[in-house]
């Protein structure tokens, strides 16, 4: 009878002990679930790979003294069910982000996004030439001229210039520069279309690509938003009555490596597809990327009787509707040198 009691008080006691372990445990396991990761008040960037799994994070983790009892992690993640449900890519780990939370991040596939900005007014090579610059981005285009470009595009007869919408994209880490690309220049034929389709009756535009060449002379003739019709307007003008537009930016363009900074008088009177000074209409294709502003101002320019406009030097331009005016503008802002 004694060692039966004996028996029953040892199953007992040990009964007492795994239930006061167990409920170690618990509070030890609520206690790690609630509290926030070692990020030492930083973000933290964890990378992981495709194919991964909850030990390769926990072992990462653990390894820069971010994670305390990684057996928890792992022991979570797979009674959650969200073992293998892990998508790769970069997460980060802000300062008092707990471990269910970034896990919970990580199966969402709440990836960091970064940011790639397309100037307005840009040119193309400055545009490939920031895409290579970016050590996050994918150079799956390097080495490939501009007519290869449009053709991987699936735009083969198009001369790129122009045709990216100048806007913020959001991408992650890996993302080639095909795919931003390619999203810039869907952006810019929708937004081309729709501004085509709410033109002004009888503009000397015979179509939505040279409403886009037109487009990205404003955007690069002045930095004052407020012009912008303005300037449109003059060059419809010029347009309708068969003058030459006479445009500094055009001729830059047509100049490529050649140009140093200034136009000289031989530079004017140096015949190319782009110097419209020697050549009526538009230049062939655009010289910069257009903003929507410039889009929307070449298909709505501003009515007026101006012909002419010189700059004064600030940004901004004076306008002038005959010619003896638009020459004593000229003398004052650009040979006087007056403020």
């Amino acid at each position: 009878m004694t060692g039966r009691r004996l028996l029953v008080r040892g199953l007992l006691v040990a009964a007492v002990v795994v239930l006061l372990a167990a409920a170690a445990l618990a509070v030890d396991y609520q206690r790690w679930s609630t509290s926030a990761l070692h990020t030492r008040d930083a973000p933290y960037t964890l990378t992981l790979e495709s194919g991964q799994t909850v030990r390769a994070v926990t072992d990462q983790l653990d390894d820069h003294g971010i994670l305390d009892r990684p057996l928890y992690l792992r022991l979570h993640a797979r009674l959650s069910g969200k073992a293998p449900r892990l998508q790769s890519g970069e997460y980060r780990i802000p300062a008092g982000m707990t471990a269910p939370g970034l896990l919970s991040r990580i199966v969402k596939g709440d990836v960091i996004q970064y940011r790639f900005t397309i100037i307005e007014g840009w040119t193309f090579r400055q545009l490939r030439a920031a895409l290579e610059a970016d050590p996050r981005i994918v150079n799956a285009l390097d080495g490939m001229s501009g007519d290869q470009v449009m053709a991987e595009l699936g735009r083969p007869d198009e001369h790129p210039e122009g045709w990216f919408y100048p806007e913020t994209y959001h991408y992650t880490r890996g993302t080639t520069d095909r795919e931003i690309l390619a999203r810039a220049h869907e952006k810019m034929r929708q937004h081309l279309e729709s501004v085509w389709a709410d033109r002004k009756e009888d503009l000397p535009l015979a179509s939505a690509y040279e409403a886009l060449i037109l487009a990205s002379i404003i955007e690069r003739e002045t930095g004052a938003p407020e012009e912008r019709r303005e300037i449109a307007g003059v060059f419809i003008r010029r347009l309708e009555q068969g003058m030459r537009l006479q445009t500094d930016p055009t001729v830059i363009y047509g100049m490529g490596d050649e140009y140093e900074g200034r136009i000289r008088t031989s530079d004017l009177r140096e015949d190319t597809p782009y110097n419209t000074y020697t050549r009526s209409g538009l230049p062939p294709t655009p010289i910069a990327m257009p903003g929507g502003a410039s889009l929307e101002a070449a298909v709505n320019p501003a009515p007026g009787d101006a012909m002419y406009f010189v700059s004064r030097g600030d940004g901004t331009h004076v306008f002038s509707e005959t010619l003896e005016e638009h020459n004593q503008a000229v003398q004052r802002y650009i040979l006087d040198g007056e403020d």
